[in-house]
Protein backbone atom coordinates (compact mmCIF):
# COMPACT_ATOMS: atom_id res chain seq x y z
CA UNK A 1 0.00 0.00 0.00
CA UNK A 2 1.33 3.48 -1.01
CA UNK A 3 1.00 6.19 1.64
CA UNK A 4 -1.37 9.04 0.79
CA UNK A 5 1.31 11.76 0.80
CA UNK A 6 3.30 9.75 -1.79
CA UNK A 7 0.27 9.54 -4.11
CA UNK A 8 -0.11 13.33 -4.06
CA UNK A 9 3.63 13.83 -4.57
CA UNK A 10 3.49 11.77 -7.77
CA UNK A 11 0.14 12.95 -9.08
CA UNK A 12 0.73 16.73 -8.72
CA UNK A 13 3.84 16.98 -10.99
CA UNK A 14 2.21 14.75 -13.61
CA UNK A 15 -0.96 16.87 -13.64
CA UNK A 16 1.02 20.11 -13.74
CA UNK A 17 3.17 18.84 -16.64
CA UNK A 18 0.09 17.78 -18.60
CA UNK A 19 -1.54 21.18 -18.13
CA UNK A 20 1.60 23.07 -19.17
CA UNK A 21 2.18 20.92 -22.24
CA UNK A 22 -1.45 21.27 -23.23
CA UNK A 23 -1.13 25.05 -23.05
CA UNK A 24 1.83 24.96 -25.46
CA UNK A 25 -0.24 23.40 -28.22
CA UNK A 26 -3.15 25.82 -27.86
CA UNK A 27 -3.73 28.56 -30.47
CA UNK A 28 -5.44 30.73 -27.89
CA UNK A 29 -3.64 33.98 -27.10
CA UNK A 30 -5.06 36.04 -24.23
CA UNK A 31 -6.11 39.61 -25.02
CA UNK A 32 -3.48 40.99 -22.66
CA UNK A 33 -0.67 39.32 -24.61
CA UNK A 34 -0.26 40.83 -28.07
CA UNK A 35 2.74 40.26 -30.32
CA UNK A 36 4.83 43.31 -31.15
CA UNK A 37 4.26 44.57 -34.68
CA UNK A 38 6.61 47.37 -35.71
CA UNK A 39 5.69 50.32 -37.88
CA UNK A 40 6.90 49.77 -41.45
CA UNK A 41 7.98 52.65 -43.67
CA UNK A 42 8.83 52.01 -47.31
CA UNK A 43 9.79 54.35 -50.11
CA UNK A 44 10.47 58.07 -50.32
CA UNK A 45 8.75 60.62 -48.13
CA UNK A 46 7.90 63.58 -50.36
CA UNK A 47 6.25 66.45 -48.49
CA UNK A 48 4.51 69.57 -49.81
CA UNK A 49 7.27 72.01 -48.84
CA UNK A 50 9.87 69.97 -50.73
CA UNK A 51 7.73 69.85 -53.87
CA UNK A 52 7.27 73.61 -53.64
CA UNK A 53 11.03 73.95 -54.19
CA UNK A 54 10.82 72.26 -57.61
CA UNK A 55 11.06 74.76 -60.44
CA UNK A 56 10.53 74.10 -64.16
CA UNK A 57 13.88 73.90 -65.92
CA UNK A 58 15.71 71.98 -63.16
CA UNK A 59 17.96 69.15 -64.34
CA UNK A 60 17.41 65.53 -63.32
CA UNK A 61 20.43 65.77 -61.00
CA UNK A 62 18.93 68.77 -59.21
CA UNK A 63 15.61 66.98 -58.78
CA UNK A 64 17.40 63.89 -57.47
CA UNK A 65 19.36 66.06 -55.01
CA UNK A 66 16.13 67.61 -53.73
CA UNK A 67 13.88 64.53 -53.59
CA UNK A 68 16.34 61.65 -53.45
CA UNK A 69 16.55 58.73 -55.84
CA UNK A 70 13.20 57.70 -57.30
CA UNK A 71 11.76 54.38 -56.23
CA UNK A 72 10.68 53.53 -59.77
CA UNK A 73 12.32 54.47 -63.05
CA UNK A 74 10.46 52.80 -65.90
CA UNK A 75 12.77 51.82 -68.79
CA UNK A 76 9.84 52.32 -71.19
CA UNK A 77 9.19 55.85 -69.88
CA UNK A 78 12.63 57.33 -69.11
CA UNK A 79 11.16 60.84 -68.72
CA UNK A 80 9.03 59.81 -65.74
CA UNK A 81 10.13 59.12 -62.17
CA UNK A 82 7.81 57.69 -59.53
CA UNK A 83 8.23 58.38 -55.83
CA UNK A 84 6.08 55.95 -53.86
CA UNK A 85 5.68 55.99 -50.09
CA UNK A 86 3.86 53.53 -47.83
CA UNK A 87 3.60 53.67 -44.05
CA UNK A 88 1.90 50.91 -42.07
CA UNK A 89 1.47 51.12 -38.33
CA UNK A 90 1.69 48.09 -36.08
CA UNK A 91 -2.10 48.23 -35.71
CA UNK A 92 -2.52 47.87 -39.47
CA UNK A 93 -3.37 51.45 -40.51
CA UNK A 94 -1.89 52.18 -43.94
CA UNK A 95 -0.94 55.56 -45.43
CA UNK A 96 0.26 55.88 -49.02
CA UNK A 97 1.51 58.61 -51.31
CA UNK A 98 2.61 58.57 -54.94
CA UNK A 99 4.28 61.42 -56.81
CA UNK A 100 5.13 61.25 -60.51
CA UNK A 101 7.83 63.62 -61.75
CA UNK A 102 7.79 64.35 -65.50
CA UNK A 103 10.74 65.53 -67.58
CA UNK A 104 11.05 66.83 -71.13
CA UNK A 105 14.51 66.38 -72.63
CA UNK A 106 15.94 65.61 -69.13
CA UNK A 107 14.56 68.90 -67.76
CA UNK A 108 11.87 68.97 -65.04
CA UNK A 109 8.48 70.01 -66.40
CA UNK A 110 5.78 69.10 -63.85
CA UNK A 111 4.55 66.60 -61.28
CA UNK A 112 1.32 64.82 -60.50
CA UNK A 113 0.05 63.14 -57.39
CA UNK A 114 -0.66 64.11 -53.81
CA UNK A 115 2.31 64.59 -51.45
CA UNK A 116 2.35 63.91 -47.74
CA UNK A 117 1.36 66.94 -45.63
CA UNK A 118 4.27 68.71 -43.92
CA UNK A 119 2.82 67.94 -40.49
CA UNK A 120 2.80 64.14 -41.05
CA UNK A 121 6.54 63.49 -41.33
Amino acid sequence: MIPKHMKNATFTPVLLSALLLGACSSNYVPALVKPYRPDIQQGNVVIESTLAQLKPGMSQEQVKFLLGSPLLVDPFHPNRWDYVFRYQTGEGLVETSRITINFKDNIYSDYSGKPMPDSKR
